[in-house]
């Protein structure tokens, strides 16, 4: 009897080993999966749905799945058949002899990208803090500024390598907010800048009035970038940001812009940051390129939004080594006097 129980005890302990040894190899296999990682990498590839999720990849075309505001929002405003403004044939004869110039493309100018780069991140990327400052460049516009902190990688492309505006833009998809820099470097494992914004994607909000953003004129970049994955998407549905000298703009702004700068254009012969100009629906587009209709018929429906000082009628868009940059140029062929101001003054 001694040894049959013996026996038992012995088979018994046996199988307890063995299930010991089961569980801990599952446990071993399955741990890594349901852990949830608490910080993303640092390029922008950190964690698709409505919250930050378990497992998470981010790339561009993500970008183009995303409502950007609210769709009464003015960055998804029609304005095809919007009233032409009273002024426009003073306003249009400042800039009717200009083309306009794609100010975006592929390979390098000077050294750097052509055009505004962007990273999108996903909700669980690390946010560093902002220090707002002045340089060499420009000010320190902090008091304007969002405070954060921003789940900017690092490694985020700055526009122009650090040259220039030094623009840095991340869009959180899982949270959809979009977050940007102006005059932006690392230092310290930190960002610095001299002003930056902060857009909840999901509502109207505007900034306060008179603030500027990463952008003169108040207004989120990344909604008026001309973008190569809205190329292939076929559709550009938004207003394009675009460029005017000081002399051609008003010091003045209007809705959805928030706030103006010193510039010396005259009150009924300039525009005011905010407004748009629209391509002429008579204008015929038939013989560009497949890329080029989709960016021209985005200039009839949502037009052109001015944004910031600079060259005449640059239209700005993301760096993107598929742009053709001969076809971009044959934008070119479209004049200033093609053009007419959406409605602003009574």
């Amino acid at each position: 009897m001694k040894t049959l129980i013996g026996q038992v005890y012995m088979k018994n302990k046996a199988l307890r080993v063995i299930c010991f040894i089961v569980f801990f190899l599952v446990y071993l296999i399955l741990m890594p999966g349901c852990k949830k990682s608490g910080v993303a990498d640092d390029h922008g590839n950190g964690n698709t749905d409505d919250t930050p999720s378990l497992s998470c990849t981010a790339t561009k075309a993500d970008a183009e799945n995303l409502q950007l505001f609210p769709t009464d929002n003015a960055w998804n405003l029609d304005i095809s058949s919007a009233q032409v403004d009273p002024y426009n044939s003073q306003i249009i004869a400042g800039f009717a002899s200009n083309v306009i110039k794609a100010d975006f493309g592929s390979g390098l100018w000077e050294g750097a990208p052509i055009g505004i780069p962007y990273v999108v991140v996903c909700g669980n990327q690390t946010k560093y803090p902002v220090v707002f400052r002045s340089n060499s460049y420009d000010g320190n516009y902090g008091d304007e500024s969002d405070a954060g902190p921003y789940p900017v990688p690092l490694t985020a492309p700055i526009e122009g390598n650090g040259g220039g505006d030094s623009h840095v833009i991340a869009l959180d998809k899982e949270n959809k907010i979009l977050y940007e820099l102006y005059n932006a470097s690392v230092n310290n494992g930190r960002w610095e800048a001299s002003s930056g914004a902060i857009f909840d994607l999901k509502t109207n909000a505007l900034r306060p009035d008179g603030w500027t953003s990463a952008d003169a004129a108040g207004l989120p970049i990344f909604a008026g970038l001309v973008r190569y994955e809205e190329i292939l998407k076929g559709v550009i549905d938004h207003p394009v940001r675009f460029t005017l000298p000081s002399s051609k703009v008003k010091p003045a702004y209007i809705h959805p812009a928030r706030h103006k700068v010193n510039s010396t254009g005259g009150q009924f012969s300039s525009l005011p940051f905010g407004a748009r100009i629209r391509l002429k629906a008579s204008f015929d587009i038939s013989s560009f390129s497949a890329t080029n209709k989709i960016i021209l018929a985005a200039m009839k429906k949502y037009g052109l939004i001015l944004a910031d000082i600079g060259s005449n009628l640059y239209i700005t868009g993301a760096p993107d080594e598929r742009w053709n940059n001969d076809d971009l140029r044959q934008l070119g062929q479209v004049h200033g006097s093609d053009f007419e101001v959406v409605k602003f003054n009574n």
